[in-house]
């Protein structure tokens, strides 16, 4: 079984019972997952967050895909979601990503603060360490 797509953006209803869901019952509709982190703003956006930062280390590849794209602003709340407020640990490959944005950001990740909030990610790994 697996669970359901959000409709619309305030349909939290169909995401209630994420964690009911192994990783491998949910990994064939996780891009789609990650399309409602494009706004945190979005109702349905906080309860899918939670749940894919327990998978994390499954997702970090469609993860890094998004953060080498073209939008913007799904990047910073990625980099949000996924860094800033992080309830697990960061995994290597994600986190090399997270020092590209820092140290060798695009003019857009400048623009859209992403540069900043990834050098945030950086100094407190820096400080658990």
């Amino acid at each position: 079984m697996q669970p359901q797509l959000p409709k619309h953006k305030g349909d939290t209803a169909a995401v209630a019972n994420l964690n009911n869901y192994s990783y491998k019952q949910v990994k064939p509709i996780v891009p789609e997952l990650l399309t409602w982190l494009q706004d945190l703003n979005w109702p349905v956006a906080g309860p899918i967050a939670l749940y894919l930062q327990s998978i994390t280390e499954h997702i970090t590849d469609d993860i890094i895909v998004i953060l080498k794209g073209k939008d913007e602003v799904w990047k910073y709340w990625l980099v949000l979601v996924f860094g800033t407020n992080a309830t697990a640990p960061i995994t290597p490959k994600l986190m090399a990503e997270f020092k590209r944005i820092a140290t060798q950001p695009t003019k857009a990740e400048i623009a859209e603060e992403t540069q900043e909030l990834a050098l945030e990610v950086i100094k407190k790994m820096n400080t658990k360490t």
